[in-house]
């Protein structure tokens, strides 16, 4: 199957590694405007992207002010967002700890990037997509979302779930306006540094129970991602709204 973004402009945010970029090569390959957001300056650079459609833009989600300035210049220079991806988020190197130890400031830390950050970009682009009479605004969540998370981070989870809440909301008031909210939510991917660190840490036995447990029988990528992505934001998911879609191999 193949998409067409062609003169679409699409912001993706946490574009500078995993999931984000891979959703930012996507819809830059076809054809879209894209810009990818990040607050990562290493990683976030022009030249980590093989597409010309990409523009970089350093911004972090949690400060309202700065995303609402960075919408509204987008909006000058190009014109409204036609497609929002909330990919920003994480654990944010949080590990699992007994609820009655948890320190405030990591649980709102989590909470801000996750939930927040995600709730004012949707916030920021709204009032130009309904100027526009159309948009796309796709948020990834996690298996977290549903039941409790591997990460054990109690933040983690309950942020999950609230975006699953989000989406189905935002979906509700904004189908009127011809914009339509959906989620994608990714099973277990070692693809950020924390994944990264928190796969490391389990054992070999560990990892192959983690697989076999995966009807697929494997991971998923970035780009199972990506795919997911491009078909709710596509004409093809013009009547779709409020879903939440699990990619993960048909894990449970």
């Amino acid at each position: 199957m193949s998409f067409d973004f062609s003169g679409r402009l699409v912001v993706v945010t946490g574009a500078a590694v995993g999931y984000g970029r891979a959703i930012a090569e996507n819809f830059a390959t076809r054809g879209a405007k894209t810009y990818a957001v990040d607050k990562d300056a290493e990683r976030l650079t022009v030249e980590s992207f093989s597409s010309p459609n990409i523009a970089t833009r350093l911004l972090d989600i949690t400060d309202r002010e700065a995303v609402a300035d960075f919408v509204a210049s987008v909006e000058r220079d190009a014109g409204p967002v036609g497609i929002l991806v909330n990919n920003a988020g994480g654990a944010l190197g949080r590990t699992g700890k007994p609820v009655e130890e948890v320190d405030f400031a990591d649980w709102d830390a989590v909470l801000d990037v996750n939930l927040n950050g995600t709730f004012a970009m949707a916030r920021a682009v709204t009032a130009g997509m309904k100027r526009k009479g159309t948009g796309r605004i796709v948020n990834i969540t996690s298996g977290a979302g549903f039941r409790p998370s591997m990460t054990g981070v109690q933040a983690y989870t309950t942020a999950k779930h609230a975006l699953h809440g989000l989406t189905r909301h935002l979906a509700h008031e904004l189908g009127p306006f011809g914009i339509t909210v959906n989620a994608v939510a990714p099973g277990l991917q070692p693809v950020s540094p924390g994944v990264e660190r928190q796969w490391a840490g389990y054992s070999e036995e560990k990892r192959a129970a983690i697989i076999a447990a995966i009807p697929r029988r494997s991971l998923g990528t970035p780009q199972d991602i990506a795919n997911a992505v491009m078909f709710f934001a596509s004409d093809m998911a013009d009547y779709i709204t409020g879903q939440i879609l699990p990619v993960n191999g048909g894990a449970y």
